[in-house]
């Protein structure tokens, strides 16, 4: 089972904020790995699909709202990967189909719409015996790839090439991606998560169970001492999916500045943050900074139907 990715570059972000407080900055662009499987998604998905291939499994049933990016990629690396895909989305059927779904579609991914209330219960065990009822022996993947398997694809994240950063941001939205990173890195490393929903600090319980979780799984681990980490909840600008103007202009004017296109749910409101807490001295003088772009550019095209 394989896919051709593009190593993704780290590149150096020349600011005048970031020099003015002594610190320099990165980005790691997971978004440029693949057009359709990129960012932290397919490091979510990299081992769901890998058990699922290894105990023979032909199809895969996963969750998300209308404009997901985890739907659109596993629709993707479904079809790249020979697999039937299915999609129980939330909410009712919209005609035309929005940009999202209708990539989904279009690689093969039979859609699924559920209620808020049913959708609620994508996790219970209840839900998942219905649904395999329903289509058979499929292998259910949750919503985000928020699982184990997603938190040792997401210490994959990083290499030899990060380990030379003191501070690793990241936006947070299941954490996931975090609690795997965290687990990668060294106690002298630090982990900064911004979670994009309104009161994220409820994600530290989630990040620690994830964490403890793993390691007593015994699943691979590269550090025996994970890194610190922390939440920033201040820069989710209303809560999930939700932009205000002044993040419309700062992704637009970074974008321009630097060459690096930002999503506005995910990695905007990261950046936009780590430039914020720069300008408030947040940072220590001679700290390197590196932030992950996690991908889901697609999602802009969504969002531009609703600003």
């Amino acid at each position: 089972m394989s896919l051709t990715f593009v190593p993704p570059p780290i590149q150096k972000i020349n600011s005048e904020i970031a020099n003015n407080a002594g610190v320099e900055i990165d980005v790691l662009r997971l978004d440029l790995m693949h057009p359709w499987v990129n960012g932290n998604k397919w490091y979510k998905l990299k081992y769901n699909l890998l058990e699922a291939k290894e105990k023979g499994y032909t199809t895969l049933l996963t969750f998300g709202g209308a404009y997901s990016n985890h739907i659109f990629a596993t629709a993707a690396a479904g079809n790249l990967l020979g697999f039937q895909t299915i999609g129980v989305i939330r909410g009712e059927e919209t005609l035309p189909l929005n940009p999202t779904l209708s990539f989904a579609t279009k690689q093969g991914m039979q859609l699924v719409y559920v209620d808020r209330e049913t959708y609620r219960q994508r996790n219970s065990a209840t839900l998942h015996a219905d649904l395999r009822k329903r289509f058979g022996e499929v292998f259910i993947i949750p919503e985000g790839g928020s699982n184990l398997n997603g938190v040792r694809g997401c210490l994959e994240i990083i290499s030899a090439a990060t380990q030379a950063f003191n501070i690793v941001c990241v936006a947070c939205g299941t954490a996931t991606t975090l609690a795997g990173i965290a687990l990668a890195l060294e106690a002298k490393q630090r982990v900064i998560g911004f979670p994009v929903l309104k009161n994220g600090g409820f994600l530290a319980e989630e990040i620690t169970q994830f964490m403890n979780n793993y390691v007593a799984a015994g699943l691979p681990i590269s550090s025996s001492s994970p890194a610190h980490w922390e939440l920033v909840c201040d820069y989710h600008f209303g809560g999930y999916a939700k932009v205000k103007d002044d993040l419309i202009v700062f992704s637009q004017q970074f974008t321009q500045t630097h060459g690096v296109p930002l999503d506005y749910v995910y990695t905007a409101k990261m950046f936009y943050g780590v430039m914020d807490l720069l300008k408030q001295r947040y940072f220590t003088k001679g700290d390197r900074i590196l932030m992950i772009h996690t991908g889901g550019l697609q999602g802009n095209i969504g969002m531009s139907e609703r600003l």
